[in-house]
């Protein structure tokens, strides 16, 4: 895959999340922690469960090689998946919007080379895994569409009408 394709995911990874997340300040807190039927029952739960999933891969990706982006401040936490992060919107919005911002600098930084190496690591459950770096960068991107496509009939079901999977504007 070239760089071209990672920087169109990346940028539109974070500008799928900035419109999302303009609708989901909008809601209520009691909205926000609304109960559905879901394997993820709130959209707390959803939004806090991407950010925990981002989070970990880039945490595991500084494991290749430096990279200026991936700074061992910022990921010097172990986030667990059984956790429900943020204790407002807002600080959920200020750190997603954080994290998307190290997404696009990482991004930037990734070499060809890169992306063709193996890179060892541990899921949450500490099994041990060797995958190719190009097929985890998609995976990670490829699982927050997913779960924002969640999020987007959760906002639905309470009444948000809402529209930001949309790649073609970006191309």
């Amino acid at each position: 895959m070239e760089q071209y394709n990672f920087s169109l995911l990346a940028k539109y990874n974070k500008a799928a999340n900035e419109k999302m997340n303009n609708i989901v300040k909008t809601i209520s807190e009691e909205e926000w922690n609304k109960p559905f039927k879901g394997y993820f029952k709130s959209i707390h739960e959803l939004c806090s469960h991407i950010f925990i999933a981002d989070y970990n891969w880039l945490n595991r990706f500084k494991k290749l090689r430096k990279f200026d982006s991936l700074d061992e401040n910022y990921f010097n936490k172990k986030y667990s998946f059984q956790e429900t992060l943020f204790l407002t919107i807002d600080e959920y919005i200020s750190k997603r919007t954080e994290l998307d911002t190290i997404i696009i600098s990482f991004i930037k930084e990734i070499t060809v080379e890169d992306i063709n190496k193996i890179l060892e690591y541990k899921n949450t459950e500490e099994k041990t895994f060797e995958k190719r770096m190009e097929g985890l960068i998609m995976h990670m991107f490829n699982h927050e569409a997913h779960h924002r496509a969640m999020i987007s009939v959760y906002l639905e079901m309470i009444g948000k009408e809402n529209d930001y999977n949309n790649i073609l504007p970006l191309i």
